[in-house]
């Protein structure tokens, strides 16, 4: 009797066993077809990489409508008023107000108005900050005169963040004024300062029938002014006779060609050396007519 006991009692637990062992199969297959994060997947929720610094260099504002929205590859078109649309990217570095107000990057959408502020990373246009306006827009260009007609009041600049020029009304009250440099701010400014060549940069408004409307106008250089420069070289190419310098009193960067035939001082630059340079400026760039390393 007390075999048969053993025996049943055994029976009992391996069906229990096979019973449990049923069971749990499904559960074991089920977890193992969830997906496994992965750590390579920035996209992953379970991780948060941190997000590399803005891109370094000059901001330039630009005004417009954002169309052609695309949230899954983070880009937009703005479509600037009376020029051609330029694609802007932009990510969760990108800081969006609505009417002032912050609100999250994803609430972006197609809008009417919009001031964009954006800088170069590499060949993109990364949007820095986006200012969604209700009212009438602003905006600020910067770029090189193509030519300014005096009698009708209208402006056309060239632009390197749009591919096409970019026009403006210039009302007798705009202030156009020259900035930079001491030596070039020091001699009179106005409306005469808008030559083919002029670098300059254009604060904006619309007006009720959608024209740009200058409102300051700042000059950095006309053609044939002359200019000092100091600071530290950023670039050097020797072959071409080209430098970069960095101005530390408007933290700008200026391009400057020298011929080193004629400037054999010129032959000791090396890069990150602090320089004095006096150079022209010809409607294209900026012509160094001589160098002192300080």
């Amino acid at each position: 009797m007390d075999n048969i006991e053993q025996f049943l009692a055994s029976v009992t637990l391996c069906g229990v066993t096979i019973v449990l062992t049923a069971t749990c199969a499904p559960a074991q297959q089920v977890a193992s077809s969830k997906p496994v994060a992965d750590p390579g997947n920035h996209w992953s929720d379970s991780i948060s990489l941190p997000l590399p610094p803005l891109p370094q260099g000059n901001t330039t504002i630009l005004g417009g409508e954002i169309r052609n929205f695309d949230p899954v590859r983070d880009q937009f078109s703005l479509r600037i008023y009376g020029g051609r649309p330029v694609k802007i990217l932009f990510d969760e570095r990108t800081q969006v107000y609505r009417d002032g107000r912050r609100i999250s990057v994803r609430e972006l959408g197609p809008e009417d108005h919009a001031s964009v502020q954006t800088t170069l990373d590499g060949a993109d246009v990364f949007a820095v900050s986006i200012h969604i306006l209700s009212g009438s827009p602003e905006g600020e260009c910067e770029g090189k005169v193509l030519k300014y007609e005096p009698d009708k009041g209208e402006l056309e600049v060239a632009s390197s963040m749009s591919p096409a020029p970019v026009r403006f009304l210039v009302p007798a009250n705009a202030s156009v004024a020259r900035v930079g440099e001491p030596r070039f701010t020091s001699a009179p400014s106005g409306v005469s300062d808008l030559v083919a060549g002029a670098l300059i940069s254009v604060s904006f408004g619309t007006d009720a029938g959608r024209h740009n409307v200058a409102r300051q106008i700042k000059v950095a250089a006309v053609p044939g002014a002359a200019f000092v420069f100091f600071g530290n070289i950023s670039f050097l190419d020797m072959h071409t006779g080209t430098m970069v310098l960095i101005d530390p009193r408007d933290g700008k960067s200026y391009q400057i060609r020298f011929d080193s035939a004629r400037l054999p001082t010129s032959r000791s630059l090396r890069l990150q050396a602090n320089v004095t340079v006096t150079a022209t400026y010809d409607g294209t760039r900026y012509a160094a007519s001589a160098i002192t390393i300080n």
